[in-house]
């Protein structure tokens, strides 16, 4: 098959990590794939290194931005309309809202009509902004689910949002839950390698790390989790605050965590390498995602195949993985329940290991490459057979 794939920027993210994988194997079994992408602007890293030396092409429409902007927006849709015309493809497969809402418009509108399919990685509607937003995006969302031959989800829960909210309700939706390829999250690091890490960070070797892996940005609940410490903090002396990431809030963050004399309990280490995240969350006890809007966060099944528990909020798709035998699920915004929950497993070794070996037999299969691939390819035959 010729498949185009677009998605509107390519910064370090679950998002664009489950397209890169969809791109790379889906080009090693065959088929003629192109990825469309706008530049990657802002903190929060790129991906581009990983497309190099791939088997699928790459092109960068650079006027394709996350924020509305009316006149790069329909540059943007020009552009995309002509590569898919010079390309024609049998499928395009959409990513995120912008390139969702322009890409499946530009594929509309090309003849011979290719079969349009979208990825939901997340809901650009959700309860934490203006509701005239979050109308004018459902209204969107409705108008390009008429172009959608499927929609592909990353939880269930996408689907059920997505079907409340009256998207796509004639549509098929499956979900492929996103694949973790990096194999040093399926192997065990040795404990020389993560006493080196916690010593870069100046983190002693018999502390228990709450690791937090998110960008520092609105809606990621970083500002929960430094709450809890002001509790946790003189309780357990020995717990030490990771937050890996980088973001718009990272200087607000370090300066809360000073003012509140926790400084020398928190750590950040700013912006890693991909392939160093599977280090710092084995260098880790307890993962703690407090991300109040997330399809299904990757971090989530990484800590998972790391062999760590952990505690999240209930949001999306966080009860798909997490659950009383692989973590602590909690309300949203409770800090009083996020400070139980992280005060329980601290001092319990025995049951922060028994948790994160139930997590890992439970992620193994179900977030594997080969896995979500095979259901996309599915999807794929599926639509072009109708």
């Amino acid at each position: 098959m010729k498949i185009v794939h677009i998605i509107t920027r390519l910064i370090v993210g679950g998002a664009q990590e489950n397209t890169l994988i969809t791109c790379r194997l889906l080009a090693e079994r065959g088929h003629d794939v192109t990825l469309i992408t706008g530049p990657a602007l802002g903190p929060e890293g790129q991906l581009f290194d990983q497309t190099l030396g791939q088997r699928y092409r790459t092109i960068v429409v650079k006027e394709l931005r996350r924020a509305i902007d009316p006149i790069k927006d329909v540059v943007s849709y020009c552009r995309i309309k002509d590569l898919l015309e010079r390309l024609q493809p049998d499928i395009v497969h959409t990513h995120s809202a912008k390139a969702g809402i322009l890409g499946r418009r530009a594929a509309y509108h090309v003849r011979p009509l290719p079969k349009i399919v979208h990825g939901v990685h997340g809901l650009s509607f959700h309860p934490y902004q203006s509701p005239w937003l979050n109308r004018l995006y459902i209204t969107l969302e409705r108008r390009a689910a008429h172009r959608t031959d499927a929609f592909i989800t990353v939880a269930d829960a996408m689907t059920q949002q997505s079907h409340s909210a009256g998207i796509g309700i004639d549509k098929p939706y499956v979900t492929a839950y996103s694949a973790i390829a990096d194999e040093g999250f399926y192997r065990e690091i040795s404990p020389q390698d993560r006493l080196a890490f916690r010593k870069r960070y100046n983190i002693p070797a018999d502390a228990v790390v709450l690791v937090t892996v998110a960008r520092l940005f609105m809606l990621k609940g970083h500002d929960f989790i430094i709450e809890s410490a002001k509790t946790l903090a003189p309780r357990f002396p020995n717990a030490i605050w990771l937050f890996v990431g980088n973001g718009k809030l990272a200087d607000f963050y370090k300066q809360q965590v000073a003012n509140l004399g926790l400084a020398d309990r928190f750590r950040f280490t700013g912006l890693l390498p991909p392939d160093q995240i599977p280090l710092a969350i084995q260098s880790s006890d307890v993962l703690v995602h407090c991300s109040l809007r997330e399809g299904l966060a990757r971090t989530l099944p990484q800590a998972m195949l790391c062999a760590r528990p952990a505690i999240s909020f209930d949001v999306d798709g966080a009860r798909e993985v997490v659950n009383p035998d692989t973590g602590r699920l909690i309300q949203p915004k409770s800090v009083e329940q996020l400070t139980s929950a992280c005060a329980e497993l601290i001092p319990d070794k025995g049951l922060r290991d028994r948790l994160g070996d139930q997590g890992r037999q439970l992620v193994k299969e179900r977030f594997a490459p080969k896995t979500m691939v095979d259901t996309i390819e599915k999807v794929y035959r599926r639509v072009i057979a109708q």
